[in-house]
């Protein structure tokens, strides 16, 4: 019988793994060019039919709080999604020090070795040969590892009173909200027609990869030290990797692979808990 931690672990991880799904749904079914559309489509009705159904809306400091996390959580981090995954992967590090810093958590080596790890699996599963970099592309990048370990540790620090789907459909909205505009001044007013395909991979995204997928985080969030559920977002790219592989064909290096097996080794090295030691007996 799985122990409490590790069926919570479990439960949680899969919300990255379905996060790692995006890449294959947008470039698949998805109109191309609109990931600011997806991301709003991704968001915005998902936190509305959340708050519908839960009929709870903020209260007191709430009302800011969710437009900050929502923010953090959901619109920035869906603004920045798209740019390269492997400087995103130092959020697990950044989740750590912010922690310590808001949380009063032991910043421990072992945290730090496993972050350092994970980013150097990530790495080597991500970049191609002859893969560069640009200034925009590191910054938003950066940015994005920035807000989605600030909206961990954050959202650990403010424990909300209301159920999780309505604390998770407010920060859908907000984050919803935030993209609107940011959407039609980048990319200009959503397609006058969307094939069965389209519908059905934006219904997905909205349904699972984020409202599914989204009550999971928080829930782990709630649940879990915000180190431990940071290190899960590693997933992501590990799934995406993996998509690419199996449904569509993509030749994986020996050095992905290798990567593969980093990724899962940090994995596991920052969710083992170092044995107590036993009382002395008299």
């Amino acid at each position: 019988m799985l122990s409490k931690r590790l069926t919570t672990l479990l439960i949680t991880a899969l919300a990255p793994a379905l996060w790692g799904t995006t890449y294959f749904v947008t470039t698949q079914w998805l109109p191309p060019g609109r990931p600011l559309l997806a991301a709003v489509v991704r968001a915005l009705p998902a936190g509305l039919v959340l708050v519908a159904v839960t009929r709870r809306l903020p209260s007191g400091s709430w009302w800011w709080r969710a437009a900050v996390l929502g923010t953090l959580n959901i619109g920035a981090f869906f603004a920045l999604l798209f740019i390269a995954a492997t400087i995103g992967a130092v959020q697990p590090l950044l989740a750590a020090l912010l922690s310590s810093g808001l949380l009063g958590q032991r910043l421990s080596a072992r945290a730090v070795a496993a972050g350092v790890v994970g980013v150097a699996g990530v790495s080597l599963l991500v970049l191609r040969s002859g893969a560069r970099l640009d200034g925009l592309g590191v910054a938003a990048a950066l940015g994005s590892a920035v807000v989605m370990a600030t909206g961990v540790v954050l959202s650990k620090r403010w424990a909300s009173p209301a159920p999780l789907l309505a604390t998770t459909g407010w920060q859908l909205v907000a984050g919803g909200v935030l993209l609107v505009p940011v959407a039609l001044w980048v990319e200009g007013p959503p397609p006058a027609v969307l094939t069965g395909a389209q519908l059905a991979g934006f219904g997905y995204l909205a349904a699972v990869g984020t409202a599914f997928a989204y009550a999971l985080w928080f829930r782990g969030i709630r649940e879990m030290p915000p180190t431990d559920v940071a290190f899960l977002g590693l997933l992501s790219p590990l799934v995406a990797t993996a998509l690419g592989w199996l449904a569509l064909g993509q030749t994986l290096t020996g050095l992905q692979l290798l990567g593969g097996l980093v990724v899962l080794g940090a994995l596991a090295g920052a969710q083992i808990r170092p044995r107590r030691a036993l009382p002395a007996h008299t």
